[in-house]
């Protein structure tokens, strides 16, 4: 789920807010390093746990309708069941495993703020999608799974109310809803209508490796912090070091960190990852300006002998 992308992110996040607090204990660091990582999957879990609510609720308003006198407007519809037995949401209510990782990691945000789920359950049922789909009485596997897929893209991920209290509810959540929500799309795209449960408690990291990963770049970036401002002073000569951006800064110290501590990582793939890490995260030209100093050293560590790269490398 999470790639080594992903996890320079999280530990760039952990040195940004080390740097904001002045707070220079590497175990704490560590800690959040950990536990950021982990909220993610409770994030992910969150998100899934959403769709199984909105079901929840379309369940009740059926369920409500069925014993009016009158039929309204939903009651026209040839099946005004179909959504709620939509058979990938089917898929997610009934998961007895997902429910118990929602259960242990007490996940409770939606049922106790039903306003986010009602929010979305009135625009849900407001769009074109979901009016053309319920007009329709046939049903097929392929059909169901490609209108929560469009509606997941359309009307859940980028709604910026439940953005705002992801974003209140945990603030590291802000760079993970778009890697969580990505993932969850691509997850729809290829799912078989004879899943089996696991399919939706995917790891959170390919491996242990990659925690590993995540601390050692994490430790040896900060412990080193002096070392790696040498290095980086001595390839900005015209730029005195506080008028480089601390995101930018951050980022260079981990860059050059990688370069000489993870011999297995080829220095292209170092480079145009906290490049591509740089247009997301900073400012416009941040790229080019790390680019530059990047290469300035990678020319210098060749030349020295410093570059002990060895192995394909880890992407």
């Amino acid at each position: 789920m999470l790639t080594r992308r992903h996890i320079r992110v999280k530990v760039m996040q952990c040195i940004y807010a080390l740097t904001q607090s002045k707070d220079d204990s590497l175990e704490k660091q560590e800690k959040f390093l950990k536990v950021s990582i982990e909220n993610m999957y409770s994030l992910y879990l969150l998100m899934l746990s959403l769709l199984i609510e909105i079901r929840q609720l379309a369940d009740e308003k059926v369920k409500l309708s069925s014993k009016k006198y009158m039929a309204n407007d939903a009651d026209a519809f040839p099946d005004n069941q179909k959504f709620v037995n939509n058979k990938l949401l089917l898929q997610l209510a009934n998961n007895e495993r997902l429910k118990e990782a929602l259960e242990k990691r007490k996940l409770q945000n939606w049922y106790l703020n039903e306003e986010y789920v009602k929010l979305i359950y009135k625009e849900i049922t407001e769009s074109e999608a979901y009016l053309d789909y319920m007009k329709i009485p046939s049903r097929t596997y392929k059909e169901d799974k490609e209108l929560i897929a469009g509606l997941f893209k359309e009307i859940i991920a980028p709604n910026e109310k439940i953005y705002d209290y992801l974003e209140d509810d945990k603030l590291t959540w802000v760079d993970d809803i778009p890697i969580v929500n990505t993932f969850i799309l691509k997850q729809f795209k290829k799912i078989k209508e004879d899943q089996n449960e696991s399919y939706f408690l995917p790891k959170l990291l390919k491996d242990d490796e990659d925690m590993v990963f995540a601390k050692r770049l994490l430790s040896k970036t900060l412990l080193n912090n002096g070392k790696w401002e040498k290095e980086i002073e001595g390839k900005t000569p015209n730029w005195d070091k506080d008028r480089i951006a601390d995101i930018d800064s951050i980022l260079l110290k981990m860059a050059i960190c990688e370069l000489l501590n993870f011999p297995s990582i080829p220095e292209k793939v170092t480079i145009n990852e906290f490049l591509e890490i740089a247009k997301e995260y900073s400012t416009p030209k941040s790229s080019i300006f790390i680019n530059g100093i990047l290469d300035k050293l990678v020319k210098e560590y060749k030349s020295e002998g410093k570059l002990n790269k060895v192995g394909r490398g880890l992407l």
